[in-house]
């Protein structure tokens, strides 16, 4: 089972991979279902079981809040080889933070370079690395610093380096560094960090000109806690402050509570913002109230399938409205309180 999921992962997202995705998924359910007293109870409770469900469109997608409240998790929590925590930031659960307990590692992190390298680093082999978010000592149980780690150590040079420290944006250092760059340079880091940045530069006459080939990529939302902005905003302060086209940024959907990530275009490729499933993923747009499949087109709430959750549950309903789109999906926004009533309800069953 590990090392099919290891052979999905490395294939080619737009190749035929529906039959071998469509075994394997409800192969890691039939585990998962065994080895997760949680996730047995969730699908139990809906009259789902693994000799029922023969396709991964059916099998049960647990709520992403059931990781605040309960080990979501195949083995024993302790023998985790990370555990990681959410923001706490989920919409009326700020005090509450979710845990991923993580035990393989190959998969963790073959996941994390072989994605960013097909969308991101697809003609570059190494690059300089401007890191806007803490590195993994000041964040340890951040996903996202242990995935910048992971790229940092693969692909970054020697000069690659982190950018916040001690909760503080390294905005003056950050600038010099970017003016006196001979080469191109990666900045990756949460959306908002970018924000503060732009602020940082609107406030000098002078804009920095990237060397061609630089890129960005950054994660997150882009509603913070003073103001929010829009991605067309950003990018576009980006490309009028620092040189770097709009083609050449990225944005990376994903979370603590799955391992997987997506990507909404090729650095340097003009492109739709629609976010591609990789290999080992899958998606539906659930209807909020009866969390069944809307019509093409329709908002929802997005449910992912992924597979590299292998030791935790590889169904999981996010609080994310988005709609399907061309070949993949487009985000709109957090859930409202009203619109995750659905499964709100099937959350509070199963903790019942």
């Amino acid at each position: 089972m590990r090392d099919a999921l290891l052979n999905l992962i490395r294939s080619e997202p737009f190749t035929d991979l529906d039959a071998r995705f469509n075994a394997l998924a409800l192969q890691i359910f039939q585990y998962q279902f065994q080895h997760s007293p949680p996730y047995q109870k969730f699908c139990l409770l809906q009259n789902k079981s693994p000799n029922l469900i023969t396709c991964w469109e059916d099998i049960p997608a647990l709520p992403v809040t059931a990781f605040k409240y309960l080990d979501i998790a195949c083995h024993p929590i302790e023998k985790a080889f990370h555990i990681f925590h959410s923001s706490g930031t989920t919409q009326g659960f700020s005090d509450k933070r979710s845990r991923h307990a993580i035990f393989d590692l190959e998969i963790l992190q073959t996941v994390i370079l072989s994605h960013f390298k097909k969308y991101i680093l697809h003609d570059m082999d190494k690059m300089r690395f401007c890191i806007l978010t803490p590195s993994p000592e000041e964040a340890p149980h951040s996903s996202l610093s242990y995935m910048m780690e992971v790229l940092r150590k693969a692909y970054g040079t020697e000069e690659s380096e982190y950018y916040i420290y001690k909760g503080r944006l390294l905005s003056d250092k950050l600038f010099y560094n970017l003016s006196e760059s001979q080469k191109p340079i990666v900045l990756m880091g949460t959306s908002f960090s970018f924000v503060h940045f732009v602020d940082f530069l609107m406030e000098r006459p002078e804009a920095i000109s990237l060397p061609p080939g630089s890129r960005l990529m950054d994660t997150g939302g882009f509603k913070g806690k003073s103001r929010t902005v829009s991605k067309h905003w950003l990018y576009a302060m980006i490309q009028k402050r620092l040189g770097i086209p709009i083609e050449y940024c990225c944005n990376e959907y994903g979370m603590s509570e799955i391992t997987s990530q997506f990507y909404d275009g090729t650095a340097g490729v003009l492109h739709e913002r629609v976010y591609h499933a990789p290999s080992q993923t899958r998606w539906q747009i659930l209807s909020p109230e009866t969390l069944t499949p809307v019509k093409k087109g329709k908002a929802g709430l997005l449910a992912i399938y992924d597979l590299a959750n292998i030791d935790s549950v590889s169904a999981i309903l996010t609080e994310d409205m988005a709609k399907e789109v061309a070949s993949g999906f487009e985000l709109i926004g957090r859930a409202s309180g009203a619109e995750i009533k659905g499964c709100s309800i099937e959350l509070d069953t199963l903790l019942g």
